[in-house]
């Protein structure tokens, strides 16, 4: 069976650097391979991971899309096969699965750029299919979404277990993760768990801040504090990943994971 864990929340409150963090996770304490999905359109989970990105599922979908044109100019067929015999699913399959930069306990597909113009739906069809294909073969799944949660409202497999909402401490990161949280009710998609993630605080919380996330209708998985080593790790350039197990960030997330018993 593979486990869900999906991640959103606005841009720039450190959702990419969680999902480093859960990833480092599951790789010390969970047996099984880790799949990681970059579904933000910035496409930088692979410098927290370490992994060179040379593909992203949005380059093979224009790819394909390119084909098809020069096949019509040639005087093909849209939904037939491409030169060569090879049908277009088969060719996305081939194509996708080449694009996986793959790492020592986990792999990693980047979804990249957004569509532009022209008639997506065949392609993004079949590509959820080999996308959700590729997924069932690991134990784990990791989902850095964009705030939107876009690629999870287009699965074909429906079912996430944990969501976690990811928030800086401040009133503009909390209203949105609450509205990424009330988003999900709209989605034809099963979310068995919902978190919030209070992301780089610094020292103690605040009373007016506990407050206000004691009204909200998502629970608070954990706090994870400020930490100026993060810092450092981007300036070098060095992947998030190889921070120590000492560190503050990485301690936070270990003890939020294992609260989720995976």
């Amino acid at each position: 069976m593979t486990t869900t864990i999906a991640l959103a929340g606005k841009g720039g409150v450190g959702k990419t650097t969680t999902s480093g963090m859960v990833i480092k996770y599951l790789m010390q304490t969970q047996p099984g391979a880790i799949l990681a999905i970059d579904a933000d359109p910035s496409s930088n989970l692979n410098m927290v991971l370490g992994l060179d990105l040379e593909w992203t599922v949005g380059d093979i979908r224009e790819g394909l899309l390119e084909q098809v044109k020069e096949t019509l100019t040639a005087g093909g067929a849209a939904m037939g096969t491409l030169p060569g015999g090879i049908s277009k699913r088969d060719y996305l399959d081939y194509e996708v699965r080449a694009a996986i930069s793959e790492g020592d306990r986990f792999d990693l597909v980047a979804m990249g750029r957004s569509e532009g113009a022209g008639c997506y739906c065949a392609v993004n069809h079949n590509l959820r299919e080999v996308v959700d294909s590729i997924s069932k073969n690991y134990r784990y799944v990791v989902i850095d979404n964009e705030a939107g949660m876009e690629h999870l409202s287009r699965r074909t497999t429906r079912d996430v277990q944990h969501l976690l909402v990811v928030s800086d401490p401040t009133q503009r990161g909390l209203v949105a993760a609450e509205r990424i949280a009330n988003f999900r009710k709209q989605m034809d998609i099963r979310i068995e768990n919902t978190w919030l993630i209070l992301n780089r605080l610094p020292g103690e919380m605040p009373a007016p801040l506990q407050a206000r996330i004691e009204a909200m209708e998502i629970p608070l998985l954990g706090v994870v504090p400020s930490d100026a080593r993060l810092l450092e790790f981007e300036f070098s350039g060095r992947p998030l990943v190889e921070l120590g197990d000492d560190s503050p960030v990485y301690q936070a997330v270990a003890v939020m994971m294992a609260k989720l018993e995976l």
